[in-house]
C-alpha cells in the first residue's frame, strides 16, 4: 500500500510540474508576443515619420536604413577596434606581421565608423538641401 500511493505521489508530483512549467511558458509567450507588436509598432511608425518626413517612399526609406546602421554600427566597430589593439599590442609584441594585422583592423575599422557616422548627414544634406 505505500508503494502504491508513493507512486501515485511521484506520478502527481511530475503532472503538478509540467502544468507548471507549461503554464509559465505561455505567460512568457504571450508577453514576449506583446513586445514583438509593440517593437513592430514602433518601428513600422519610425518609417512612417521618415517617409513624412523626407516626402517619398524610397527616400524615407533610405534614411530609415542609413539610421540603423549609423546606430548598429558604434558597438561593432568597437569590437572591431578593441580586437585589432588587442593584436598589435597584446599579441604583436612578440609577432610583429600580427602587429600590423592590428594596424590594419584599427585603421579599417575606423575608417568604416566614420563611413558610417557620416553618411546619413551627407544623405540628408544632399535630398533636404538640393532637392528642395
Amino acid at each position: 500500500m505505500k508503494k502504491v500511493l508513493i507512486c501515485f505521489f511521484i506520478v502527481a508530483c511530475l503532472f503538478s510540474f509540467t502544468t507548471v512549467c507549461l503554464a509559465t511558458e505561455n505567460a512568457i509567450n504571450n508577453e514576449t508576443e506583446n513586445q514583438l507588436i509593440q517593437i513592430k509598432e514602433k518601428e513600422s511608425k519610425e518609417l512612417e515619420d521618415y517617409k513624412e518626413t523626407y516626402g517619398s517612399d524610397a527616400y524615407g526609406l533610405t534614411a530609415y536604413i542609413l539610421g540603423k546602421i549609423r546606430i548598429y554600427s558604434i558597438p561593432l566597430c568597437f569590437i572591431g577596434i578593441a580586437v585589432g589593439a588587442i593584436f598589435q599590442y597584446v599579441i604583436g609584441v612578440r609577432k610583429l606581421d600580427v602587429r600590423d594585422r592590428g594596424l590594419v583592423l584599427i585603421i579599417g575599422f575606423v575608417t568604416i565608423l566614420v563611413i558610417c557616422q557620416v553618411l546619413p548627414l551627407v544623405f540628408a544634406i544632399i535630398v533636404k538641401g538640393w532637392r528642395s
